[in-house]
């Protein structure tokens, strides 16, 4: 189809909440900022952490490290014109750009799905198979795992935008979403969206199913390993080891798998709440995930106590000379 055809569309409009009340505008973009600001300072003190201590340089970290990377970009990918919207009544956005913010949308949604598979991977080999742990996954090995979640997670989010933009939109240009995704987009085109509906739920599901049909599977297998473990003591320490990444993974899937699953049983929900629960499950996370390495970790915890005392004892430096 000629891309001329969607030259009556020139930009977009998000909605946001679509129910919201303007006196109470304000109020959300000031929340918004905040869990932009808290997602940004809290992964930001995960990449510190893993910069200055060198003990941290395992296997496991740099899956964290991954994780943090993606979960900034994704929120800076979505909050800024979601809070623009709201603060300074900016809710267009141009046809170029809302597609670039819905490939980012959905591949860093990918890499996401794939890191997590990564942890579940990394927990699967530290329990089920201690002794091949360091021998298989190395900090080599987790680098170029991890290189190859970023560059196949490009393929089905270029798939579908490339597939998308052509599409003749001649008709409403109001997109009831706080950000640009294949859905919102796609189902404002004046053709069947049904061809390409398709091929993206398969992707979605595919990206979404797929690693966490290995996540279930080897946290089957880690529950039976840590059962043949008699000494009680010993169960707990190797269920503490898992307890932060099944935090982790618990917040991105459980959620979606909720909302797809309640859509399928006929759990019909407004506009509102649907947008509300989409943006709860993809922008809290980002901000609650570092609170739980660092809170749930051990040496995360230790590395963030060391330089909180390195800076304690260097303003007890600094006082004590001017006070000379």
């Amino acid at each position: 189809m000629p891309e001329g055809n969607h030259s009556i569309v020139t930009e977009f409009i998000l909605t946001g909440f679509p129910g919201l009340h303007p006196e109470y505008q304000g109020l959300a973009s000031v929340v918004l900022f905040l869990v932009y600001s808290f997602t940004l300072m809290g992964n930001a003190t995960v990449f510190f952490l893993f910069a200055t201590d060198r003990s941290l340089h395992k296997p496991m970290y740099y899956i964290i490290l991954n994780l943090s990377a993606c979960d900034i970009l994704f929120s800076t990918t979505t909050l800024p014109k979601i809070i623009s919207k709201y603060w300074f009544q900016s809710g267009t956005i141009s046809f170029n750009a809302c597609f670039v913010q819905m490939y980012f949308v959905h591949f860093l949604g990918s890499v996401n799905s794939y890191i997590l598979f990564l942890m579940a991977l990394d927990r699967y080999f530290a329990i089920c198979h201690p002794l091949r742990y360091t021998l298989v996954l190395k900090n080599s090995t987790i680098c170029i795992l991890s290189i190859t979640a970023w560059v196949v997670a490009n393929a089905g989010p270029l798939m579908i935008v490339i597939r998308a933009y052509p599409l003749p939109y001649c008709a409403s240009n109001i997109i009831n979403h706080c950000y640009c995704d294949h859905i919102g987009i796609t189902i404002l085109a004046c053709t069947d969206r049904a061809p390409y509906g398709f091929p993206a739920f398969v992707f979605a599901m595919v990206v979404l199913l797929g690693p966490l049909a290995f996540i279930i599977f080897s946290y089957c297998c880690i529950v039976r390993a840590v059962l043949k473990i008699a000494n009680l003591q010993g169960r707990l320490k190797s269920l503490s080891t898992c307890s932060t990444q099944l935090m982790v993974i618990s917040l991105y899937y459980l959620p979606r798998c909720f909302v797809y699953l309640a859509s399928n049983v006929g759990i019909k929900f407004s506009a509102d709440m649907r947008i509300v629960i989409i943006m709860l499950y993809s922008l809290c996370p980002p901000m609650i995930n570092p609170l739980i390495y660092c809170l749930r970790s051990k040496e995360m915890r230790e590395s963030l106590r060391k330089q909180f005392n390195k800076r304690a004892a260097s303003q007890k430096t600094r006082v004590a000379a001017v006070s000379d």
